[in-house]
């Protein structure tokens, strides 16, 4: 290619990222589904990520850039935006072309002819296994890809942040005792409904970790009342009846799920997310019910204080360590900690203010509370 890299970290994970793309279009293909997305080779993953890197460490009108830059050819996008004159692949380009495309939602198609790359023109809609790289913030990339299911959130693939690679480790949803989420985040055994209640979690935990404020939501089974027992009471801020707004939409019939359906379910999970900002805890049931919100989270009567955790980051050349629950974050973390080794039937998402996300659960096969760093799944 007449590109000519220079950002040591593409090189350093590309020919690892083409592997995954070929392993999962492999998977796909034995699954029956034709609709997947073109493989990027190495060196046009390594030029990619290449200008994205450069790109983001300017600036235009005094803003840094966030964009989405697409893998495919026009043909393979649903009416697409076409440019009438190719542009080519360049950090000076994609900056200037961020402000129009910053929005959610929108790809930048890039595809290579010969030795150019070239940037074609927008699209809204791409196909399965599709490669994306996103610009979130100066030196902070994210490589993912559209999920075979077609919605919600995208699954990660690999996240560079200067010299700094993570690159997601399928393996991890092989822990026993993995918590659902985590595996439908990796991509393993996610079933193809997105309404489904482990892929309406993915949506509320990307958007505590959206809002910026920090925050705790409790899901505890539903009907079962053992969860008072370890929260502080009165509660200030307690629901009755149980809100089942988020519940209701989620259950909605396959055929009724169109996008004003869509619509309402994004309404619905901001809507309960944004609650986590209140100080103390939020509490719904597995079946997406709010309970309360705003609570405070105690020991529960003859309960031992949690002494030690088992952190997990799903990343490559990560290492299953065992510490104090003190040491992975604040009061915050210490309160879930407990509250799931107390109630071994309920799971604790924790979002701090830097952007760190903790998934607390209880392993039987441990026996030992787990702590799963999830953050590099959920940019």
């Amino acid at each position: 290619m007449t590109y000519e890299p220079t950002y040591q970290a593409a090189r350093s994970v590309a020919a690892t990222i083409e592997a995954h793309f070929v392993e999962h279009a492999a998977l796909a293909c034995k699954a029956g589904s034709d609709s997947t997305a073109s493989i990027p080779p190495a060196n046009v993953i390594e030029a990619i990520v290449d200008a994205a890197f450069w790109a983001s460490l300017r600036k235009e009108e005094g803003n840094p850039p966030k964009i989405s830059i697409a893998f495919l050819r026009p043909d393979q996008a649903e009416d697409p935006l076409l440019f009438e004159k190719r542009l080519p692949l360049s950090p000076a380009i994609l900056t200037k072309l961020a402000p129009g495309l910053e929005r959610a939602g929108i790809h930048l198609g890039v595809w290579l002819e010969g030795d150019d790359l070239f940037l074609w023109g927008t699209t809204l809609i791409i196909p399965n296994l599709c490669f994306v790289l996103d610009v979130s913030e100066p030196g902070l990339l994210v490589i993912k890809h559209r999920r075979m299911c077609g919605f919600g959130k995208f699954t990660n693939v690999a996240v560079l942040k200067g010299d700094q690679v993570k690159v997601v480790n399928d393996e991890s949803a092989r822990i026993p005792d993995c918590p659902p989420v985590v595996k439908a985040l990796l991509d393993l055994g996610s079933p193809p409904a997105w309404n489904d209640p482990v892929n309406v979690l993915i949506q509320l935990a990307v958007s505590m970790r959206g809002h910026q404020h920090g925050g705790c939501l409790l899901v505890v089974p539903r009907g079962t009342h053992q969860w008072r027992e370890s929260i502080i009471h009165p509660m200030q801020y307690s629901v009755s009846p149980a809100f089942s707004g988020l519940s209701n939409i989620a259950n909605v019939e396959d055929g009724l799920r169109e996008s004003p359906w869509q619509s309402g379910l994004s309404r619905e999970v901001e809507h309960i997310a944004g609650l986590t900002a209140v100080d103390g805890a939020t509490l719904v049931s597995d079946q997406h019910e709010l309970l309360a919100f705003g609570v405070k989270i105690g020991r529960r009567e003859g309960s031992d204080p949690v002494d030690r955790v088992a952190v997990v980051e799903p990343v490559a050349g990560s290492e299953i360590t065992v510490v104090h629950p003190g040491q992975i974050g604040g009061t915050r973390h210490l309160s879930a900690a407990q509250f799931v080794y107390d109630q071994r039937n309920a799971f604790a998402f924790v979002a701090s203010q830097d952007g760190h996300f903790t998934v607390f659960s209880w392993s039987e096969a441990a026996d030992m509370l787990m702590a799963y760093r999830i953050d590099t799944l959920l940019l």
